[in-house]
Formats: C-alpha cells, structure tokens, sequence
C-alpha cells in the first residue's frame, strides 16, 4: 500500500469518527430533560419517557375556555388539556382508552381520565390558573367537579397507551 493511499484511509477514518461524535452530540442535545425546562413548564412523559413540556409559552396559542363550577357558582377560566396535549402530541397516538394522569407532586395529588373524557368538551377538563400562579385541573367530570378534587400546582403529565 503505497503512503498517499494510508493517508487517504486515515483521513477517512478520522473524518467517519468526527461525523460520530457530532452526531451523538446532536442526539445528546435533542434529549430534552426536566432540568432543562424553563420555569413554570409542566413535563409530559408518555409511555414513561419525556417527549415534551407543555411551557407558560404555549398558553398564548390556546384559546381560552370557561365554565361555573358547580361547588360555588364561581366562574374557572382556562385553556383546555385537550388543547394542551395536542400541542406536542399527535391524535393519531390517543386511543380513546389511552390514560392520562395529571400529577401535583408537592400536593400529592392526581387524577386519571381517559383521552376520551379528556377530549370530550363538554366535560370541560382544563387547566386554570390559580390564584398563586400555578395552573391546576378543574372539570365539570363528577370525579373532578369539586375544589377537593381537582389537582392544583399540576407539574407532570402522563400518557400510558392502554
């Protein structure tokens, strides 16, 4: 093997290792985790891996929603989960059994609904902004129709496939 073909090899061998260390590290980046949310982002783990954040960001591209509770009369304002959910996931991946699990973890606190209870409007199941500036889960669901029941400080989503 003559001295020009050795170092064509070596410069394709040291060109194939640079490719993979930048493409690992590209990969490194695309993984996104709970550290490097921006404050006030709530996680969405499907299938137990994160594959998004719903951020204090996307609240402006939701149109906002209503509707009196029924405990108090009091008005609960707030943008939809469903909304929410389909800002990072796509419908194609919900099946109406597909479980999700709202989850305020200082509290201590969850619900689970199904996409088709949360994708149905009429039960309203939406999150409204506290008056701490937290967002919580309120609905007009009988198992989330009361203060004591919905899930305030909301900081984690699950998505399980049935």
């Amino acid at each position: 093997m003559t001295q020009s073909k050795r170092i064509i090899i070596a410069a394709v061998i040291l060109v194939a290792i640079g490719g993979a260390v930048v493409g690992l590290e590209a990969l490194r980046r695309q993984r996104v985790t709970e550290a490097d949310l921006e404050p006030g982002s709530i996680p969405i783990y499907v299938d137990g891996e994160m594959e998004a954040a719903f951020t204090p960001g996307d609240l402006e591209s939701l149109e906002q929603v209503s509707f009196q509770d029924a405990e108090e009369g009091k008005t609960q304002k707030g943008w939809m989960l469903r909304d929410a959910l389909l800002l990072h996931l796509t419908e194609e991946n919900l099946t109406p059994q597909t479980e999700i699990t709202v989850i305020s973890t200082s509290r201590e606190k969850s619900a689970e609904l199904t996409w088709s209870e949360v994708n149905d409007p009429s039960n309203m199941v939406m999150f409204d902004l506290s008056g701490r500036g937290t967002l919580k889960l309120v609905s007009q669901l009988d198992k989330l129709n009361t203060r004591d029941e919905w899930v305030q400080d909301t900081d984690r989503i699950e998505v399980e496939a049935p």
